[in-house]
């Protein structure tokens, strides 16, 4: 699919689990494994910036969270050493658009949860001389740090050592990111915190009543810290019926630009249908997706070779090609100018 305006914009990709996948080959493959199997998809859909989240499976929790944490960053930079015509590991705004001016990827390592370092804050500066730029503090469950959104009728916000490490990464220039964090927990970060923050794979709790999703006053919330809601394509989040389809994509995103403003809206897709898929044993078995098919996902967007139909959509909705042009990663490209400056 061509799309002059996709061609030509920033496309900003802020989760894609394809790292569970890569990593879970042997080291000596990594890089081919990912030139061979993901490149192909990136290039295609036209990502020009993608955040790498480190997600870490219950398999390895608590044991070996922080050894599977350390070798899915080593992974992100192998991959990067050996494709370096491709892609780059960019640690501030400076190499983001060195990256985008030489026709390569700006790749953004981010941490999901952090399970390998619970309550040990002060690991949060290794990661971060690693090439950590974005975390999370919760998932599904509770943490030393926080409760996830599975958790939110504990109606706990962010413990003590949750609350020095958003300190800490805002000492760091670390973005924090809300997903998954529990109601109590997100409005607990947004009194506390004195720079934007961003939501990476969220989608619109009007729309679908699932506790994954973020609501309208979370959504204004967070667009009024300078901050992105970047929009999940996980079917499960967008509607509660068997058959989704990209309007249902279309309107998540116009939900949010309504509510947030057009400045503060993204793609975050998630796409985790061929990872899961990719895993022995399978990954995210513990998702509550209330039902629906944790694989399902909207014909075409399996995977980012299709992000080009989130632009065609935009359009044929008849909005304004600015506005698209945000949406698709303009938005997150100045967000992450201005917070890793």
């Amino acid at each position: 699919m061509t799309i002059p305006l996709h061609q030509r914009a920033v496309v900003a990709d802020t989760h894609n689990d394809l790292l569970m996948a890569v990593s879970a080959r042997p080291p000596e493959q990594w890089a081919a494994f990912f030139r061979e199997r993901w490149l192909p998809q990136l290039l295609t859909g036209g990502v020009n910036l993608q955040v790498l989240p480190v997600f870490i499976d219950d398999q390895y929790r608590p044991e070996g969270a922080l050894r599977q944490t350390l070798r899915m960053i080593e992974c992100a930079h192998v991959l990067a050493e050996g494709n370096p015509d491709d892609v780059r590991i960019c640690l501030d705004a400076a190499a983001i658009d060195q990256a985008l001016d030489e026709g390569r990827i700006a790749l953004v390592i981010a941490l999901e949860s952090m399970p390998g370092l619970d309550a040990s804050v002060e690991l949060i500066s290794t990661v971060h001389r690693l090439g950590v730029r974005i975390a999370s503090i919760a998932h599904w469950g509770r943490t030393p740090l926080a409760d996830g959104s599975g958790e939110d009728v504990t109606g706990s916000g962010l413990t003590s050592h949750g609350v020095a490490a958003l300190a800490e990464m805002e000492r760091l220039g670390i973005v924090f990111d809300i997903s998954h964090l529990g109601a109590s927990g997100v409005a607990h970060v947004l009194e506390l915190a004195s720079k934007p923050v961003m939501a990476t794979h969220s989608a619109a709790r009007a729309l679908r009543d699932h506790h994954r999703n973020l609501t309208d006053d979370q959504l204004r919330a967070v667009a009024a810290t300078g901050g992105v809601v970047c929009v999940n394509f996980f079917a499960p989040f967008l509607t509660d019926r068997a058959d989704v389809s990209l309007d249902n994509l279309l309107d998540h995103i116009e939900h949010v630009a309504d509510v947030a403003g057009i400045d503060h809206v993204g793609l975050g897709p998630d796409f985790v249908r061929e990872v899961m898929a990719d895993l022995t044993p399978p990954c995210c078995e513990g998702v509550n997706s209330r039902g629906v098919d944790p694989m399902s996902a909207i014909p075409g967007l399996e995977g980012p070779s299709g992000l080009p139909m989130v632009t065609e959509g935009l359009l044929a909705r008849g909005l304004p090609e600015k506005d698209v042009m945000k949406i698709i990663g303009g938005n997150v490209h100045r967000f992450l100018g201005e917070r890793l400056a």
